[in-house]
Parts: C-alpha cells; sequence; structure tokens
C-alpha cells in the first residue's frame, strides 16, 4: 500500500492531463450543460483558491478558515471542479472514470498526506476528530491554533492556484471549440 501511495502520488498530476485528452474525446458539451457545469466548477475553484491563501505546507497544521470545515479543501474543491466538467461532458463514461481516478489515486494520497501530518504534527490527532476529512462539517470547528489564520494572497501566488482557474478557463475553451466546430477531428470521436 505504501508503494502505491508514492506512485498514485507521481502519477496524478500527468493522469489529469491524459485524462484530459479522454475527456475531450468524450464530451458532448451543450450550452446548458456547459452553464449548469459552473454550479459545480466555479465554488470548486473558489474553495481552492480559498483554501491555498491558508495553508502554510509542512510548516505548520492548518486548522483556520476552509480547514475548520473539512481537512482536504483543495480536494474537495477538485472533486467539484471535476465533476461540474463531468456534467459539461454530459458522458456517463466520463463520471464512472472520475469516481474511479479519485478513489484509486486522491484517496491514497489524503491518506499518506495525513499519516505525514500525524507523524509531525502533535495536535492532528485531535483535528481529525473534530474535522471530517472530505464532506465539511456545517459549522467550523474550534482551533487549537494559537493565532487564528487568515488568507493570504501571498500564499495564494506562492501556491501558484490561479493556475486551476487557468486550467478550467482553458477547458471550458476547448469544450466551447468542440460545441461550435464539431466535427473537429481531434475532439471528435
Amino acid at each position: 500500500m505504501i508503494q502505491w501511495n508514492r506512485i498514485a502520488r507521481r502519477i496524478r498530476v500527468p493522469l489529469g492531463f491524459a485524462f484530459a485528452i479522454f475527456f475531450l474525446w468524450l464530451a458532448h458539451p451543450t450550452p446548458l450543460y456547459l452553464a449548469l457545469s459552473l454550479v459545480l466548477v466555479a465554488p470548486g475553484l473558489a474553495l481552492r483558491g480559498y483554501a491555498s491563501g491558508y495553508v502554510k505546507k509542512n510548516a505548520e497544521l492548518t486548522t483556520t478558515g476552509p480547514y475548520a470545515h473539512t481537512r482536504n479543501p483543495l480536494y474537495l474543491g477538485s472533486i467539484l471542479i471535476a465533476f461540474g466538467f463531468a456534467l459539461a461532458a454530459r458522458s456517463p463514461w466520463i463520471a464512472i472514470a472520475l469516481a474511479a481516478l479519485f478513489l484509486l489515486i486522491y484517496l491514497p494520497v489524503i491518506r499518506a498526506e495525513e499519516a505525514y501530518l500525524r507523524s509531525v504534527f502533535p495536535a492532528f490527532d485531535a483535528y481529525a476528530a473534530a474535522v471530517p476529512r472530505l464532506i465539511p462539517r456545517i459549522t467550523a470547528a474550534p482551533s487549537a491554533n494559537a493565532t487564528p489564520g487568515a488568507f493570504s494572497p501571498a500564499l495564494y501566488r506562492r501556491h501558484r492556484e490561479y493556475n486551476a482557474l487557468m486550467g478550467a478557463a482553458s477547458m471550458y475553451a476547448a469544450l466551447i471549440l468542440k460545441l461550435l466546430v464539431p466535427n473537429l477531428s481531434v475532439l471528435h470521436k
């Protein structure tokens, strides 16, 4: 299992690019479904951006902001974005493949990251007992941090979370192109 965790961590980004090709090949967008997808994609992007402005990777256990509601707001944001695009694509195969990828890739990565946090931050167990892994709690869990965290635009920029926004915009551009030019051989099955 430890070996798969390492493999999953290494292949998740390249696999995402490969999945994008599969996605565009199977996608059958319509204007209505492109618009509906924003109901998931926009909050997913917002959550990822908001969370990236709080997390100080490997420096401290982040328990404030969105991390007071879910231990993994970045992954939750990614899930919302991915399933928003699955909605835009109107393909059950894409939704099934996404669910499988999240179970096979992201769940082991989350578990490995939590094992690391548990080994480095003694307060992690108490935090994990109060804050769910993925599905957010409605009210914020009380933070054990001496100083409450605040969103930092500098952290947002350092984590380059704007790349998620650019990636989503590129994917929407490709879907709109596929919609407008249905016989485009690269994107048409």
